[in-house]
């Protein structure tokens, strides 16, 4: 855009004090603006440090022991990548660096029983509720460690007729002397022996949320007789399966809590039904689950101890047994104890996969910067991944191209200005486009909780392009959910790659403050429930635009910005709600917006929009519906739409298009 000197007064002067303390405080006080849940749970602390608040139920990052001496980060700081064949899951699972794999869609092993090797530093997680591995087993070697399996089913490996497979081993996953692995919300079924063995002094292990399922042998963990092996076991739904729910051999410390055992009796072989064991020298505590229909609920050996505290029985014949101290599973670590009453619907409800658990790159955790988060997402991405950035200043520019769709960019501190991405490049260098702190050319992409800044100090500066942008989108569907934009001039363009091409961005509880044109460009975009600032530049007359749109003609909508509120402590009469800009001279660029159901402070002048660059105003399409406040008013040079009009121009009519995209729908 043509660039106009837009200077702020210096520090000194009225309107100074640009300060993240500042700009959220009148945020808040306003009452505008909603505070970010902090979703991405903290690592696990070690038993010092006890009292942390437990992960969330969707926390993905590992709980319990797994958490412990390091924790347990799978293929964090690799490469995502999608895999469909036995093949490439095989290439991707056995090699040397880290890797996220994604499993999508049914992988049948061949031959049956094959095995997956699984090396170290590999998380690997089905895509919703779809990822199978079917007939195979994923086997963990000797030495492998810090792995993460996740959201899989792993069935059908069974032999007809062999219930036993005693000459098969025949597992859904097997490990042997390895450290650090997280299994959760899989679900294993029809599996020829064990669906889960945890083997020869396996260390650090959590197993979380999964369905164990129509099987015989079904969880087992031990095969040495050292005392090595600490296991967290909790929230899984056992059903329909025979024994070892879980049998546990000489382990240092196996805690089970919140898990949930039914379908059990089989009255044709009493013996070897039965739900937990604590074998050998095993110190085992059970606390708050649910057994219902279950023979020998839970046991011990007379070497081993076993404590059980708080868990309802109901139909249970058996052994019921007892003894010893075991140990404090909080001495440890923190967990959240569900009522053993709720653990039914509980585990129902949230074992096994889930659709919305999901690929997190956590930032600076795994990837030290946004931009490597971003580098890690692979081309033609085609399911969600959630880049989350923990609070903190990150100096960088942030470009996610065209070709990585399906990103969820999110803050995870408690506000949007715990977390900032900032950069201070002016047009000067490397023009408008180049100046964007955060550039999204990628379609599907959501920013939620954090801030976007340049700040570039024109104050301190004469350059003949002084715009600053902090974001700049030219993809389509493009959210933005409790999120702060800060500059002068230019600090928010939404954009389409072309004219004629049809971008759509969304904003909601947002804050966006410059002074001129700061929001501006052809996407069809709606700015809903939002704060928007007019910054004072020391002028009694004009202290700039807030909207310079430039709407293709075919285009019926360009910006609404609808119940929100505008404010300002510029002088009366000083600012423009906006001008209509035609890049280049373009005259199929048709300025489309609409002001409505908004705040305007006294600010605004009873002329609010102006000529551009030989273009008049009163050819564009802009217009006001019953804003109030101040600087609301209705003159001749104040167009006004209709009732009629505007029953068309509501928030699902800029956003539709032709898929009926509607993200102001709360599901």
């Amino acid at each position: 855009m043509t660039h106009l000197r837009s200077k702020r007064l210096p520090a000194s002067g009225p309107g100074a004090g640009r300060t993240l303390a500042t700009v959220f405080g009148l945020v808040a006080a306003l009452g505008l603006g909603a505070i970010g849940e902090a979703n991405a749970a903290s690592p696990a602390a070690p038993a010092a440090a006890a009292t942390e608040t437990p992960a969330p139920r969707w926390s993905d990052q590992a709980h319990g022991f797994a958490s412990l001496a390091g924790g347990t980060t799978g293929g964090a700081g690799g490469k995502v990548v999608t895999v469909t064949d036995q093949a490439s899951l095989a290439r991707y699972a056995a090699a040397p660096e880290p890797y996220v794999i994604r499993v999508r869609g049914t992988i049948t092993a061949q031959p049956f029983g094959a095995k997956i090797d699984v090396a170290s530093d590999k998380t690997i997680i089905g895509v919703g509720t779809s990822g199978e591995l079917v007939q195979g087993e994923f086997h963990l070697a000797p030495g492998t460690h810090n792995v993460i399996i996740r959201n899989m089913t792993i069935r059908d490996s069974a032999v007809a007729g062999n219930w036993d497979c005693k000459d098969t081993d025949f597992d859904g996953i097997q490990m042997d002397t390895v450290h650090h692995v997280w299994v959760d919300h899989n679900r294993f079924s029809n599996i020829c022996d064990g669906q889960l063995d945890v083997r020869k002094d396996s260390e650090y292990v959590t197993v979380s949320y999964n369905r164990f399922e129509n099987n015989n042998k079904t969880f087992g963990l031990g095969w040495t007789s050292n005392l090595k092996t600490q296991i967290t076991i909790d929230h899984n739904w056992f059903a329909h399966t025979k024994q070892r729910n879980p049998s546990i051999d000489n382990a240092a410390y196996a805690h089970l809590y919140n898990n949930y055992l039914t379908a059990q009796v089989d009255p044709g072989d009493p013996v070897w039904t039965y739900g937990n064991w604590s074998r050998g020298r095993t110190k085992m505590v059970i606390e708050n689950s649910y057994y219902r229909d279950v023979q020998h609920p839970y046991q011990a050996d007379a070497t081993a101890e076993l404590v059980q505290r708080g868990s309802i029985l109901r139909n249970t014949t058996g052994r019921h047994e007892e003894w010893g101290a075991a140990f404090e599973p909080r001495d440890f670590y923190d967990y959240r104890l569900d009522p053993a009453a709720a653990v039914p619907a509980l585990v129902t409800r949230f074992s096994g996969p889930q659709e919305r658990i999901g690929v997190v790159l956590n930032v600076p955790a795994a990837y030290p910067t946004v931009q490597a988060a971003v580098d890690a997402v692979p081309e033609g991405n085609d399911g969600t991944v959630t880049i989350a950035v923990a609070p903190g200043t990150y100096r960088e520019k942030v470009f996610i191209p065209a070709k990585k769709p399906n990103i969820v960019l999110k803050g995870t501190g408690r506000d949007r200005a715990d977390t900032l991405i900032v950069f201070d490049t002016p047009a000067e260098y490397g023009g408008s486009t180049g100046s964007a702190t955060v550039r999204i050319a990628a379609n599907d992409v959501t920013a939620r909780n954090l801030t976007f800044s340049n700040d570039f100090d024109e104050a301190a500066h004469e350059l003949k392009g002084e715009q600053a942008l902090a974001m700049k989108t030219t993809g389509d569907r493009i959210v933005f959910e409790n999120v702060g934009f800060l500059g002068n001039q230019d600090t928010l363009m939404t954009d389409s790659p072309k004219l004629t091409t049809l971008s759509r961005v969304y904003l909601r509880d947002c804050y966006i403050e410059g002074d001129v044109d700061f929001i501006y460009g052809r996407a069809s975009t709606v700015i809903e429930h939002s704060l928007i600032r007019a910054l004072n530049r020391g002028s009694t007359t004009n202290n700039g635009w807030i909207t310079a749109a430039s709407t293709w003609t075919g285009n019926p909508y360009g910006f609404l910005i609808t119940r929100s509120k505008i404010v300002s402590d510029a002088p009366d009469g000083s600012f423009h709600l906006g001008r209509p800009w035609h890049p280049g001279g373009e005259p199929a660029a048709v300025a489309q917006v609409l002001i409505r159901d908004t705040l305007l402070p006294a600010a605004i002048k009873a002329t609010p929009w102006t000529d551009m660059s030989g273009f008049s105003w009163k050819d564009a399409r802009l217009a006001e519906y019953r804003n109030y406040g101040p600087g609301a008013a209705i003159t001749a040079d104040r167009p006004q739409m209709s009732d009629e009009a505007a029953r068309s121009h509501t928030v699902s009519d800029y956003l539709k298009g032709t898929d009926g995209w509607a993200p102001h729908i709360r599901r």
